[in-house]
């Protein structure tokens, strides 16, 4: 089993394995750490902000309020422990999650329907066809 000597986590112990082989490769890893965390927050910025409008309506209100809680939120990240910022990420894609599975479940019988309905439409197709092979043969 693997002992970590100096006690380090996550990008620190990447880093530090990495530059045991590349010297250059720490400076390497803070751009693709910091592209990637830009990236994800613009992203999910605007995801968040197209769910909040379809919450709230499409006004420059809604987008400058939803734009400022967003703003205190990387504020409050950036000041935080990492673990306290992946426990409450998590929690919040678990609290989405809850509405989709709940409305999974009320609309089971219409996905059924029409999942019968499309299969049946494919069995139609193949049948067609096998029926255009026979004649061109």
């Amino acid at each position: 089993m693997y002992e970590n000597p100096a006690g380090l986590e996550g990008t620190q112990l990447t880093s530090m394995a990495f530059e045991s082989v590349f010297s250059w490769f720490p400076y390497l890893l803070v751009i693709a750490i910091f592209l990637f965390a830009f990236s994800t927050m613009i992203s999910w910025s605007y995801y968040g902000l197209k769910g909040f409008e379809y919450l709230f309506g499409k006004s420059k209100y809604s987008k400058n309020a939803y734009f400022g809680i967003f703003l205190i939120f990387i504020v409050i990240g950036a000041s935080s422990t990492m673990s306290s910022v992946v426990d409450f990420s998590d929690m919040m894609i678990l609290s989405m999650s809850f509405p989709n599975i709940i409305g999974l479940y009320f609309f089971a019988p219409e996905v059924y329907k029409n999942l019968k309905s499309y299969l049946k439409g494919i069995d139609e197709i193949k049948a067609n066809r096998k029926g255009l092979n026979k004649v061109n043969n």
